[in-house]
């Protein structure tokens, strides 16, 4: 069993310097008032992973839905997004998924950073984390009955991956994940190759301007999940681009976004994860 202990320094704090600038005045602030919030070690086979998570106090059998980060990690908008989902009665775990690669928040470019750590962080280590989340939720006052999982950019492709390896996934949203790709021993998978045997509902959100993700690939998908069952969607944004749920950049088109994470909530209820 993993081991847990409590890590003196919270995760969700501030940005990564690759993600300047930060627009600040549209940042969403979500208090902690009337939530229990907080930073917790898991060793994982012996590593030591930094997950925040965000929970309503004094509650338990609560629905679970995993936070997967952007490149940038567990920084202050990741962390407010889970404390928007535990105001509204879930508990939500975001894993610093990055940890062994090294720190994102130090990285001085987003060239730097896809080159030392993302490229170099492997797929199946990425969901034995995810694994050890969801083992922490069940003995945290989770409800793995009602268990779900969204994730922005990176986490995108990811919560399509993780919806396909977890058979406890009752739901998924991907905000702009890629899905596509060349194949690695790292990254033997692409979220296009998992969709025709995907057992749960993913809600796919994205761009119709961003400019790293083609609706060429889009439309791949969406013939891929048609060749199964899972009644996963995709939604396309025509005047968004990348990243346009992210408050703290300029990209954050405020009226898809909100759209957006309505739609979330509106997928996980329907789904079972409420």
């Amino acid at each position: 069993m993993n081991a847990i202990v409590k890590e003196p320094v919270a995760l969700g704090t501030g940005f990564a310097a690759a993600t300047l600038p930060v627009m600040a005045q549209t940042v969403v602030k979500t208090d902690t008032a009337g939530l229990s919030t907080g930073t917790t070690n898991l060793n994982v086979k012996g590593q030591t992973v930094p997950v925040y998570h965000a929970q309503p106090e004094g509650k338990s059998r609560l629905p679970v839905i995993l936070v997967v980060s952007e490149i940038f990690g567990v920084h202050e908008h990741i962390a407010d997004v889970a404390r928007r989902f535990a105001r509204l009665g879930y508990l939500a775990i975001a894993p610093q998924l990055f940890v062994r690669q090294g720190d994102p928040g130090k990285a001085p470019s987003v060239a730097e950073l896809q080159k030392e750590i993302i490229q170099k962080t492997p797929d199946e280590q990425v969901l034995g984390d995810l694994d050890a989340c969801v083992a922490w939720a069940a003995q945290n006052g989770g409800d793995l009955d009602k268990l779900g999982i969204t994730g922005f950019c990176w986490g995108g492709r990811i919560t399509w991956l993780y919806t396909a390896h977890n058979p406890q996934v009752k739901a998924g949203v991907a905000w702009y994940g890629r899905l596509v790709g060349d194949k690695s021993a790292l990254q033997p998978r692409h979220p296009v190759d998992i969709a025709p045997a995907l057992k749960a509902p993913v809600l796919g959100l994205y761009g119709g301007k961003d400019t790293g993700i083609s609706l060429e690939s889009v439309e791949k998908m969406k013939a891929a999940l048609a060749q199964g069952s899972s009644g996963s969607t995709i939604v396309v944004y025509p005047n968004s681009g990348h990243a346009f749920h992210a408050d703290y950049r300029p990209s954050y088109v405020e009226a898809d976004a909100k759209d957006g994470f309505a739609r979330a909530l509106a997928w996980f209820r329907a789904n079972g994860v409420a």
